[in-house]
């Protein structure tokens, strides 16, 4: 069921006004089933996926704090009886019954994400590693085998994180256990974060999410309001601008060249009002419920560095593999032992940056292919990590240019935006082409173009996109650079709020029926599904 779907207006809007009539007691219980049903109508066979997820990390998560809890208590009532290596064998038999239970519980559910989402990956590299060998070898046609005809159950990255984390902050010690069962299914399963995030952690959700909210007309009023910004972003600016992207990346052999500029633009334009309209619309229907959920993006296309966009950009995703993956491989035994090695062979200078740059690494190679089972994907993220360990590399003459040129007025600022945006968009043809050669071979035309021409001499209007659409986008656009500088002085929603209901009235009825009048409805025009809805 689609956000963008009539079918789920109805949901939504029933699930609202029932929400507000079941006692308060029983609202999140309530939810709890409405999540469920969510899930249940995308496919009755993938709650087995949750399931499995929600129980197995649930007793995990009891297990290990049980076991905290023993040694604590333990400790507390042999204070001064055990002698310092006593105590530290106990602590380490325990913490090593808490490891096992961790480990049981991430291979289970991270193997499940795996095989679900990479198997025919693996199955696919296998198969051209064997053709390549029968080949080499003279053997002609080599043994290949079948993919396997296997579902992706709907966001089943998102939500297994989402446990993931909690199960690690509940062994880190830094939030306790949920003993209700069906209070964490909730956290797990909360219906509106599972087609696309934010990826939430249990000690911010876990405030709100539970708690008896009253009917508050301001809430409300407020949420409803972020998601009609959030399905103008969907359906006036991604779902049009898809048109003009579908043609030019849909044809690589007839659109090369400056063509390749134009798909770069259009898609981060599309990505952007894409992910963030989901984002809104996720955000607004929980805050119509209550619930509070932590923001995903901050501007990011006024960053001024890419390792800044990326504090900006899907911050929870971002943030997520920060904590659970970067920090822990840093600091561990291997990487501690390869710091000293690379320092005492290496040298300080170059020593210090092996194991940063090892870390990146891995987690940049986890978000390529978190974000989808193929090479270009992996590759967009090791291009990210590239520049990102080159930037850091040199950021010391970054920083002596800029205090012998004085580099750092307004017109730097905005060249400095612009970079990071023209970088940004070309690592995304990665994602655009999805097939590693084409992509190398399309940006390569960029630099032998003879066709700038098509920029002015309208044969973007050979694209399926009319004039009267490149002037909806053109103002779309617009409005959205509008609202993001009008953002960095606090909400706009909450200073229309205080406007006059005259005023609001007219601003939030005025954006309805641009949706309604210019969304993307008519014959070629589908509402489509969101791009992260894929991961």
């Amino acid at each position: 069921m689609l956000f963008t779907s009539y079918e789920f207006l109805g949901f939504l809007a029933v699930l609202v006004v029932l929400y507000y009539l079941v006692p308060k007691r029983c609202r999140w219980m309530f939810l709890l089933g409405a999540s469920y049903l969510f899930y249940a109508l995308a496919g009755t066979e993938y709650l087995a996926y949750i399931l499995f997820t929600t129980v197995t990390v649930y007793y995990a998560a009891l297990r290990i704090e049980r076991n905290a809890d023993r040694q604590t208590a333990y400790l507390k009532e042999h204070k001064g009886k055990l002698t310092k290596e006593e105590k530290k064998a106990y602590k380490d038999r325990q913490k090593s019954v808490r490891l096992r239970w961790i480990l049981a519980a991430l291979l289970l559910n991270l193997g499940i994400l795996a095989v679900v989402k990479y198997t025919n990956f693996a199955i696919a590299n296998l198969n051209g590693i064997l053709h390549a060998f029968g080949e080499a070898f003279g053997k002609g046609e080599s043994r290949q085998f079948s993919f396997l005809d296997l579902a992706l159950p709907m966001g089943i990255s998102f939500y297994t994180f989402q446990a993931l984390g909690y199960l690690i902050d509940v062994y880190r010690g830094t939030v306790r256990a949920q003993r209700n069962f069906f209070r964490f299914a909730l956290f797990v399963s909360f219906f509106p974060q599972l087609v696309q995030g934010p990826i939430s952690r249990f000690g911010d959700l876990s405030q709100t999410l539970y708690a008896e909210h009253a009917f508050d007309k301001r809430q409300v009023s407020l949420g409803l309001q972020r998601i009609l910004w959030g399905y103008f972003k969907k359906l006036v600016i991604a779902d049009r601008m898809l048109v003009g992207v579908n043609a030019v990346i849909g044809d690589p052999e007839a659109f090369q060249g400056a063509w390749v500029l134009v798909g770069m633009f259009f898609y981060a334009l599309e990505l952007y009002a894409d992910f963030t309209g989901g984002i809104d619309i996720t955000i607004g229907i929980a805050q119509t419920l209550g619930i509070t959920l932590q923001e995903n993006f901050e501007r990011p296309f006024f960053s001024k560095s890419l390792k800044e966009y990326w504090r900006r950009w899907h911050i929870t995703m971002g943030t997520w593999f920060r904590d659970y993956i970067f920090y822990p491989i840093s600091v561990c035994g291997f990487m501690q032992k390869f710091n000293k090695f690379s320092r005492r062979r290496l040298g300080e200078a170059v020593g210090k940056r092996l194991p940063v740059y090892l870390s990146s690494f891995v987690v940049w190679f986890a978000t390529g292919i978190w974000h989808g089972a193929s090479w270009n994907f992996i590759v967009w993220g090791l291009g990210n990590w590239a520049v990102l360990m080159v930037s850091e590399t040199l950021e010391p003459l970054y920083d002596r240019f800029h205090q012998r040129f004085g580099a750092g007025g307004t017109g730097y600022r905005i060249f400095e935006v612009l970079r990071t945006f023209l970088l940004v968009s070309a690592l995304r043809t990665f994602d655009c082409y999805r097939s590693v050669p084409v992509t190398f071979r399309m940006f390569g035309t960029l630099f032998r173009a003879r066709n700038w021409n098509i920029l002015w001499d309208g044969s973007l209007l050979g694209l399926g996109l009319s004039p009267l659409d490149y002037g909806i986008l053109a103002a779309g656009t617009l409005l959205l650079l509008a609202v993001s500088l009008l953002q960095r002085r606090g909400s706009v929603r909450e200073r229309i709020f205080a406007k006059p209901y005259p005023v609001r009235f007219i601003l939030w009825y005025g954006l309805f029926l641009t949706v309604l009048l210019t969304g993307a409805y008519g014959v070629g025009y589908d509402a489509s599904q969101f791009i992260y809805n894929q991961f």
